[in-house]
């Protein structure tokens, strides 16, 4: 009984099918076959019940996990406790929201390539609604995103928070010397992040609540875009500074006074908590020091 056959049977059981654990394991679904007919032939006991849609544990299969998940929390711990971090091999899936990659995110590749040599990063940049979503769903190893995530199965890290603005370009006809208010606001369209995020729901709720009506909202899921579209003129941007540090620096943007403050956003480095996802763990805590020394 190989350790490969139960970390297969493992996540087999955790998503729920062949093919989703021949994805997360980067492998064929013939061979998650092959390893989990091989683990029931050594233990003489079917250890799921397949269909054409899922395979769900049997009743020795729920009692089989427990002891897999345990062997493979000793295997880690070993590991952990004995093995040089060259050693360390394998794929990591991490997702990112675009103000993180605007900011430390290089930095952090640079740590871990030289800490895990062996160990590559498939990144994916998503809006943090998404990324919550492929979280819970194990799809990810570990995010940086708009947290935290409200889910048994996750454990959330306190990130980093960046306050927002809004900006436009100085080509506007703006009171640019006067706090503008909301009123004055709504008559530039706003561009921001996209529907459903964090950002938009408050920007929403701040305008209708002070106007009594909804504002022309041009949501984006590109922060790229957001900045290019405000520094065509088209609108008034609300997003954080530290993204358009560049723009603000040249005079090609500037931040506007407002009378209504912008929640700002706050980030986690959040990650399935489960015991052998310990290089999450130590890419958190190592996401946490860069993005403390970037403040």
């Amino acid at each position: 009984m190989d350790l490969k056959g139960l970390e297969t049977f493992i996540w087999v059981a955790r998503l729920g099918g062949f093919r989703a654990a021949a994805t997360r394991l980067n492998t064929t679904q013939p061979a998650i076959s092959a390893r989990i007919a091989q683990l029931e032939s050594e233990l003489g006991q079917r250890l799921f019940d397949r269909d054409n849609r899922k395979s769900s544990l049997t009743a020795k299969g729920l009692e089989a996990l427990d002891f897999a998940e345990r062997m493979m929390t000793l295997r880690n711990e070993m590991v952990r406790a004995v093995a040089d971090k060259s050693a360390y091999r394998g794929l990591v899936r991490v997702g990112v929201a675009e103000t993180i990659v605007h900011t430390w995110l290089s930095r952090l590749v640079e740590r871990v390539h030289f800490l895990y040599p062996a160990i590559s990063l498939e990144i994916e940049v998503e809006t943090s609604i998404n990324l919550r979503n492929r979280l819970v769903a194990f799809e990810l190893d570990i995010a940086f995103l708009m947290g935290p995530v409200s889910a048994p199965s996750v454990t959330n890290l306190p990130l980093c928070s960046y306050p927002m603005a809004w900006a436009a370009s100085p080509q506007l006809p703006l009171d640019w010397n006067t706090p503008l208010s909301l009123d004055s606001l709504a008559g530039w369209p706003i561009i921001t992040f996209g529907r459903n995020t964090k950002p938009h729901i408050a920007i929403h709720e701040m305008f209708t609540m002070a106007t009594g009506a909804p504002p022309r909202i041009f949501g984006n899921s590109s922060l790229s875009t957001v900045i290019r579209m405000t520094l065509d003129g088209i609108g008034i941007a609300s997003i954080p500074p530290v993204v358009i540090a560049r723009e603000l620096e040249e005079g090609r943007l500037r931040l506007l006074t407002t009378q209504q403050d912008l929640p700002p956003l706050v980030f986690t480095a959040s990650f399935p908590s489960n015991p052998d996802n310990h290089i999450a763990a130590a890419i958190a805590a190592m996401a946490q020091d860069i993005a403390a020394s970037a403040r």
